[in-house]
């Protein structure tokens, strides 16, 4: 069972990033999956979550309106497609597989990803 995000990279503030996770060995179907972060020094930071039921997304208000995620369930994979990147943005991001409805709470996420590192500059 693996989760493994890719995507990340150095970008100017104002700038665009797709971030992707790719799951194997299991079913991203049959979950509900997430997106944290963590800057240095920091406490792991709900970014949004996708039901693995469907529907509209879950959102942090800190991201809400320039971060969108989605899943595409064929190719098992979810993306974190980031816009207006601020240089409050840069941290680790992390895609997660959660079979409890508490999105928001990073305990309850049962598969975690290595994460991909994001650097905005100003």
């Amino acid at each position: 069972v693996q989760l493994q995000a890719s995507g990340g990279g150095l970008v100017q503030a104002g700038g665009s990033l797709r971030l992707s996770c790719v799951a194997s060995g299991f079913s991203l179907r049959s979950y509900h999956m997430g997106w944290f972060r963590q800057a240095p020094g920091q406490e792991r930071e709900f970014l949004g979550a996708l039901r693995r039921s469907g529907g509209e997304p879950y959102y942090a208000d800190s991201v809400k309106g320039r971060f969108t995620t989605s899943r595409d369930n064929a190719e098992n994979t979810v993306y974190l497609q980031m816009n207006a990147l601020k240089p409050e943005d840069s941290a680790v991001y992390f895609c997660a597989a959660s079979q409890n409805v508490n999105w928001r709470t990073a305990e309850y996420y049962k598969f975690w990803g290595h994460g991909t590192q994001v650097t905005v500059s100003s």
